[in-house]
């Protein structure tokens, strides 16, 4: 009887042993730290089809996680081999395989802060934000010229660009094409405030008006912005007085060439929609994509007699402004002058 009370002991000591070294090797799976970087942290990107293979494929081959195979069964444990999420992640230095596969599984993703700039073209946008996202710079570029994208939005291809309005904005990186733009759209939306549509309808410009004068605006005056509410208003004078705009960077953009330091008088001859020196009013589109500043000197513009305008000859970006031809003769000859000078074609 002795014995075999023995044997029992021994069995359950045998047990509770067992079970502890399973214990221990379970926690150490779970709840040691796998994640081995060099740094703080890092990213880790899920593409949309992704599957579990593709996931672990990229934790291993980046040297993420030390141990493949604790991973794994702790993924197959909580099922996040059935159900991967897409995304960007941030992944902390040290996390355990329990907490990775939680953020994993969560879908719980770092936001991206998209910078929209205020750039010239249509391919320019698509060329600096693209890389924010998972989607390419192509499929954004094919989607902003499809029927679908200009009929859902009522745009045209000259007007595209107008929806966008420069700011930092916050997205998932898997998000849509679709869904970018969208939400881009909301953007433009919630920016026109009664207060901004009644300065608009005061003025008499619509919103896609306003953002193509705010683009001239803005072309001719990159370098101080404080001067823009003063062109704002001479340019708005030669529209209520049927006068041609004749803006250089609109000659500019139509030429295609914006490395052009000095129009010549040959070139204004180009056949184009944006050839404010052959057409009235405004061109069908912004010839760049606008900054806020832009807009608003616009819609709050300085309330002026000038006609005319010509660059300093101090090269200060600043100008002279008049609404004398005589005089505004005499300034151009200086700025002439000046170019002639240094020699600039």
């Amino acid at each position: 009887m002795k014995k075999f009370k023995k044997i029992l002991i021994f069995i359950f000591v045998f047990l509770i042993l067992i079970g502890a070294i399973i214990g221990f090797i379970g926690y150490k799976m779970a709840f040691s730290p796998n994640v081995s970087i060099s740094e703080e942290y890092t990213y880790l990107y899920i593409t949309s089809d992704s599957d579990f293979q593709n996931v672990l494929d990229s934790l291993t081959n980046s040297e993420i996680i030390k141990n493949k195979k604790f991973f794994v069964i702790i993924s197959k444990l909580k099922k996040y081999d059935i159900y991967v999420k897409p995304g960007k992640y941030k992944i902390n230095n040290g996390l355990s395989n329990w907490n990775l596969v939680n953020l994993l599984r969560s879908g719980n993703q770092e936001p991206v802060k998209v910078l929209i700039p205020s750039v010239r073209t249509v391919e320019a946008l698509c060329e600096k934000v693209a890389p924010y996202f998972e989607f390419s710079e192509q499929q954004l570029v094919d989607y902003l010229n499809s029927d679908e994208f200009l009929n859902l939005y009522s745009l045209d291809n000259y007007s595209v660009p107008s929806i966008f309005i420069p700011n930092t904005y916050e997205f998932y990186w898997n998000t849509s094409v679709e869904d970018f733009v969208k939400k881009m759209k909301n953007e433009y939306d919630k920016f026109w405030t009664d207060e901004r549509l009644a300065k608009a309808k005061k003025i008499n410009l619509t919103q896609l008006e306003v953002i193509v004068l705010a683009s001239i605006v803005q072309s001719e005056q990159m370098a101080n912005p404080d001067e823009r509410p003063i062109i704002a208003g001479l340019y708005i004078n030669r529209l209520r007085k049927d006068i041609p705009l004749q803006s250089d960077p609109t000659l500019i953009f139509a030429i295609g060439d914006f490395t052009i330091k000095r129009v010549y008088d040959y070139q204004k001859k180009v056949q184009s929609p944006y050839n404010t020196y052959l057409n009235l009013g405004l061109p069908p589109g912004p010839i760049l994509i606008p900054d806020i500043n832009s807009i608003d000197a616009v819609l709050n513009y300085n309330k002026n007699d000038y006609i005319y305008m010509c660059a300093k000859e101090d090269f200060s970006g600043y100008h002279y402004f008049t609404d004398n031809l005589t005089q505004h003769l005499i300034y151009a000859k200086r700025y002439h002058n000046a170019l002639n000078a240094l020699n600039i074609k």
